[in-house]
């Protein structure tokens, strides 16, 4: 492992100089990987497997969109795609990559295939984390493993075809085989991480449910629609509102924040700009710190968790999604916003 300072803080990670592709096709040479799901992190993981020249197989019931999506993305019926419980049987690393609900409802017909010396794997710490909730207490003599992207399936391999890398955490919750470390940071390795820090299943899923519902998704679309809701009741077209609150950021500012942070993006903006920003950025984190500080306090209770099963599990679950996603998309925010992605000059 390599160290590195973040910050003043130093820390180990793996990356590709000292696991390199090489060795990670060495440690798994025996294995079949068999890809339980394949919804929003299974294509992505599962081609990027593939393409890195490791034996993978798809689990996935016929009969689904999910089923006619491997077939297009050239997964072979009876060869490489199978229903979920040939692959698990055949599989001695199960990737469960399942919904967190679709892992609940599917674990007492997995855990049959998991027999001594496989590996199951996770790229969420959910399901063994919140175990009391969601039933899945695997056995004592399978190693038990996970690798989280951090980000989505999609940009996992749009960034493996563009011959760059997603970073990933790893851990290891149970070691049965004395190889679970080894074998996690090979299939961490394969499915196209930048570089791999450690943690484990309680804190990864803590931090992934905190992320999720803080700045990655629920609290920058709580800004957004602050801000767009602000401008248009001073006046402002939703053209002139839409481009100061979410074009600007996405498309000019957030780019110089991934090339070399968030320092040097201020020092690429106006005077004016740089010090709006330096004088008001701590009344921003003022006012959200109790609300961060509530965030966690849910997750780590498991209320968050309670939540999301409760409402997952429900039969009418994705038609009630689609309506809270059609408040969104019909909002007059996002409805100026496909307007104003339409006039880009690349569409």
């Amino acid at each position: 492992m390599a160290t590195i300072n973040f910050g003043g803080v130093l820390e180990d990670v793996v990356t590709r100089e000292e696991f390199p592709m090489e060795k990670a096709r060495e440690v798994l040479k025996n294995e079949t990987i068999a890809i339980i799901g394949y919804g929003v992190q299974g294509p992505g993981q599962a081609l990027n497997l593939k393409d890195n020249g490791f034996n993978v197989i798809v689990g996935q019931r016929k009969n689904s969109k999910t089923w006619d999506k491997a077939v297009a993305d050239g997964w072979v019926p009876g060869q490489t795609l199978f229903e979920i419980e040939e692959a698990a049987q055949k599989g001695t690393i199960l990737q469960f990559l399942l919904s967190d609900a679709g892992q609940i409802a599917l674990w007492p017909t997995l855990k049959q295939y998991l027999t001594p010396g496989k590996a199951l794997y996770f790229s969420h710490g959910f399901g063994i984390t919140y175990k009391e909730q969601t039933g899945i207490i695997p056995p004592a003599d399978v190693d038990v493993i996970l690798v989280a992207p951090k980000g989505s399936g999609t940009s996992l391999r749009r960034l493996f075809l563009a011959g760059q890398g997603l970073n990933s955490s790893f851990a290891v919750f149970q070691d049965a085989t004395g190889r679970a470390r080894e074998r996690v940071i090979a299939l961490g390795i394969g499915v196209g991480s930048g570089y791999l820090f450690e943690t484990d299943f309680k804190k990864e899923v803590y931090s992934d449910l905190t992320g999720e519902r803080g700045t990655l998704m629920g609290a920058i679309q709580g800004i957004f629609a602050a801000q767009y809701e602000t401008l248009r009741k001073n006046g402002h077209s939703p053209s002139e509102a839409f481009n100061e609150t979410v074009e600007e950021l996405t498309q000019s500012l957030m780019p110089l924040v991934a090339e070399n942070g968030m320092d040097w993006m201020y020092a690429n903006c106006s005077t004016t700009a740089q010090r709006g920003a330096l004088d008001w950025w701590k009344k921003f984190k003022e006012a959200t710190q109790p609300v961060f500080e509530e965030l966690y306090a849910s997750v780590a209770a498991g209320k968050e968790a309670e939540r999301s099963i409760a409402s997952n599990s429900q039969a009418d679950y994705r038609e009630k999604l689609n309506e809270e996603l059609k408040e969104l998309r019909e909002s007059e925010m996002w409805q100026a916003g496909s307007a104003v992605r339409k006039l880009r000059p690349n569409n």
